[in-house]
């Protein structure tokens, strides 16, 4: 009888995000932003599938909107072919995202890299601890000239 698969210590490394957060954020103007501004994000992540995958749901908060403006879901997982952790992400800007972010996991960074129909996106996750890590957004239109878009720091609320 074939034995099913099991998690690795790659999948075990996404736990990391398990809980509840909460996050302030500085959003960088930007072409895709003119303004830019702060907001408030709160996220929830947990793992699902046997311990495969960490489903992560997002909502944000600009400054005095007083409801979410917007709201992503990730799934991020490890895949064993590559020897890359994947996140495929979707949000409200109801884009198709096609492709998932490729990333590594070096020391206590989680760096992803996407290609798609808007540009190229960088996200790194830095721990800083158990209960707080850091998270950048950089957009790029040719992948060559990176600028910020959103930095933040978040905080464990609920493990």
């Amino acid at each position: 009888m074939h034995e099913m698969p099991k998690p690795g210590p790659e999948h075990a490394k996404l736990r990391a995000f398990a809980g509840e957060w909460k996050g302030d954020e500085t959003l960088h103007p930007s072409p895709w932003d003119a303004k830019g501004g702060t907001a408030t994000s709160r996220v929830t992540g947990r793992m699902d599938l046997d311990g495969f995958f960490l489903v992560e749901e997002y909502a944000q908060e600009r400054a005095g909107a007083g409801k979410p403006t917007y709201r992503g879901h990730g799934v991020f997982g490890w895949d064993a072919n590559s020897k890359r952790y994947m996140m495929h992400w979707f949000d409200t800007m109801g884009m198709d995202p096609g492709a998932p972010a490729a990333g590594t996991w070096e020391g206590d960074t989680l760096r992803f890299q996407h290609q798609h129909p808007m540009g190229h996106s960088r996200y790194t996750y830095t721990f800083a601890g158990p209960d707080r890590y850091t998270f950048r957004l950089e957009m790029s239109r040719d992948g060559k000239e990176w600028q910020p878009f959103i930095d933040g720091t978040f905080t464990r609320a609920k493990p």
